[in-house]
C-alpha cells in the first residue's frame, strides 16, 4: 500500500523553460523538479511510463504552439491511462475555453494573479489525489488513504482497533451468479461496514476499501465488541436475500471445484481480523496492516461469519525464542468470535 516512485513526478509541456511564469518556477522547486519537453509526443510517452501526479502545459507562444499544446491535452485525455493524471495549463486569455474543452482540469491566464494560479494548482491536487484513491464500485477510500488512515493512528498513540474485514465463498457466489451480483454484494458489504461503523463511532470511525471483496475499517478501541458484532450481525441478516430462493432455502449450493466436480458451497460468510494496540506497540502502519492480514486468515480458519482478536503481547526476544513452537500455537488461543 506504500505510494509509487512516480507519485510526485511532474511534466512540463513548454517551449519557454527559462522564461515561466516565477510562479511555476518556484511552485516546482518545492514539488519537485519536472521532465521539461518541448515535444508533445515525448509529453504523452513520459505519461504514460511513468504516471506522473501532475501535467502541467503551457501553451504560450505562437499559435501553432498553442494548438499543439492543445493536442496534446485531448491525446493525453482521450487515453484511459493517462486520462486520470490531472493537467494543468497555462493560456493565452483568448484559449481559456479552449483549454477546458479540450479536457484541461485546471486553467489559469498567462496574465493572471500568481497566488490565484497557486491556489487553482493546489486545490486540482487535493481533488485528484481523493478522486483516484476511491475505489469506483464502493466509493470507500483506497489503499494509499488506507496507510496514511493506519500511519495516523499509530503516531497518535490512541488506542484503537484496525479491523479486516474479507468475504468467505464469494468466488463461488461470482461465479454462479455473474459479476454484477458480485458488484453488488461489494457494495452491500461497503454499506454495511460504513453504517455500522460511522453510526456507532462517527468521525472517529474510519472505514477503507482494499480492493475486491477486502475491507478495512479502524476504530476506537473501546468500540470493537459493539461495531464488530453489528457488522457480522448485520452481514447474517442481509446477505443471504442476495440469493435466490431455492439456495436460500436449502443453505448452499452445488458449485464445480477446480477440478470439476460438485460440491457444496455454503452462502456467503464474513472474517474480521481484528488487531489492536492494547497489548502491542507499533511503530509503523505497515506493522499494523501485516498483523490484520494474519488475523484475517485465522478468522477465515472459523466457521460461520466471524471476528477475531489478537490478544497477543509484545514479548522480548530472548523470551520469544525461548518460548519456542509453543508461543506460536498459543498466539491465537484468545479470541472473540460474532453470531453467526
Amino acid at each position: 500500500m506504500s505510494q509509487s516512485i512516480h507519485d510526485r513526478s511532474a511534466v512540463l509541456l513548454t517551449t519557454r523553460p527559462m522564461h515561466a511564469p516565477d510562479w511555476l518556477s518556484s511552485w516546482w522547486t518545492s514539488f519537485g523538479p519536472p521532465q521539461v519537453t518541448a515535444d508533445p509526443d515525448m509529453a504523452v510517452q513520459q505519461a504514460l511510463k511513468a504516471h506522473p501526479r501532475l501535467i502541467l502545459i503551457d501553451a504560450c507562444g505562437e499559435s501553432a504552439w498553442s494548438e499543439l499544446a492543445l493536442a496534446a491535452c485531448r491525446r493525453l485525455k482521450r487515453d484511459a491511462y493517462t486520462g486520470i493524471v490531472p493537467v494543468f495549463m497555462i493560456v493565452p486569455p483568448a484559449l481559456f475555453a479552449s483549454a477546458f474543452a479540450a479536457g484541461a482540469d485546471e486553467v489559469v491566464r498567462e496574465d493572471g494573479d500568481a497566488d490565484e494560479a497557486l491556489a487553482r494548482i493546489g486545490a486540482m491536487l487535493r481533488r485528484s489525489d481523493r478522486d483516484t484513491d476511491v475505489h469506483p464500485s464502493t466509493r470507500l477510500p483506497g489503499a494509499r488513504e488506507i496507510e496514511a488512515e493506519l500511519e495516523r493512528r499509530v503516531h497518535r498513540g490512541e488506542k484503537f482497533a484496525a479491523c479486516y474485514a474479507d468475504l468467505d465463498f464469494f468466488k463461488e457466489f461470482n461465479d454462479r451468479y455473474g459479476y454484477h451480483h458480485g458488484d453488488q454484494v461489494i457494495r452491500l458489504v461497503a454499506r454495511i461496514l460504513h453504517d455500522v461503523v460511522k453510526g456507532l463511532c462517527g468521525e472517529e470511525g474510519f472505514v477503507g476499501h482494499i480492493g475486491g471483496d477486502d475491507f478495512l475499517y479502524t476504530i476506537p478501541l473501546a468500540a470493537v465488541a459493539r461495531v464488530c458484532d453489528d457488522v457480522v450481525h448485520v452481514f447474517d441478516e442481509l446477505i443471504p436475500l442476495q440469493y435466490s430462493e431455492q439456495d436460500r432455502r436449502l443453505g448452499y449450493f452445488f458449485g464445480k471445484d477446480r477440478r470439476g466436480q460438485l460440491h457444496r458451497v455454503p452462502l456467503m460468510t464474513l472474517s474480521v481480523g481484528v488487531v489492536t494496540n492494547q497489548r502491542r506497540h507499533f511503530s509503523r502502519g505497515t506493522e499494523v496492516s501485516e498483523l490484520a492480514t494474519e488475523m484475517k486468515s485465522y478468522a477465515k480458519t472459523l466457521p460461520g461469519s466471524v471476528w477475531a482478536v489478537d490478544r497477543r503481547r509484545d514479548e522480548p526476544a530472548a523470551l520469544a525464542t525461548a518460548s519456542g513452537a509453543g508461543a506460536a500455537t498459543d498466539r491465537h488461543a484468545t479470541r472473540s468470535r460474532g453470531r453467526a
